[in-house]
């Protein structure tokens, strides 16, 4: 099985022309980052040596210059999830959601989370199943219960998610 990595991090523009750039830390604490390094890109190949230089200010070992800097701008930085704490009661890590089957309240299978995407306004869980692919607000109220050991959400979709009836059922026209 792969090693699920989360991004906890993405190398920002270069600051000055001695190889420092700008670092977004996705972590709670923001320097916190520099103690899962190295880090790896998102492919898991390169490694990053990061080094916290001050405020956002980072140095990546062998980036000596603005260049080598700026070819890594935009460059998602990423951590091994069993380097990780473990989350607390009631939290878990967005990785962890991915792979669970998300059902209604009524039991009904509507396939399985394949991912989770942020595009700013807030998460969505991103669910395959039944040849249809649904974007699920990742909210309370939408996913009131997320049960990682028994590998399941449960949903309550929006009004404007259609559910397909269950096999055997039709809507009355």
């Amino acid at each position: 099985m792969a090693v699920k990595r989360v991004m906890v991090g993405e190398i920002g523009r270069p600051h000055g022309v001695r190889g420092l750039v700008r670092l977004r830390a996705f972590t709670e604490d923001p320097a916190a980052i520099a103690a899962y390094s190295p880090l790896t890109d998102e492919s898991g190949t390169r490694r990053f040596a990061i080094t916290l230089k001050g405020g956002d200010i980072a140095a990546i070992e062998g980036v000596t210059d603005r260049d080598a800097a700026q070819r890594l701008t935009g460059t998602k930085l990423f951590v091994e999830r069993d380097r990780l704490p473990p989350p607390a009661e009631e939290e878990f890590y967005l990785t962890d959601l991915i792979g669970l089957i998300a059902v209604t309240e009524g039991g009904e299978n509507l396939g399985a989370i394949r991912a989770v995407e942020d595009h700013g306004a807030g998460a969505f869980l991103v669910v395959e199943g039944q040849g249809r692919e649904h974007l699920l607000p990742f909210t309370k109220a939408v996913v009131p219960v997320v049960d990682i050991a028994g590998g399941r959400v449960i949903v309550v979709p929006p009004g404007e998610i259609l559910v397909p009836p269950p096999a055997g059922e039709e809507h009355a026209a």
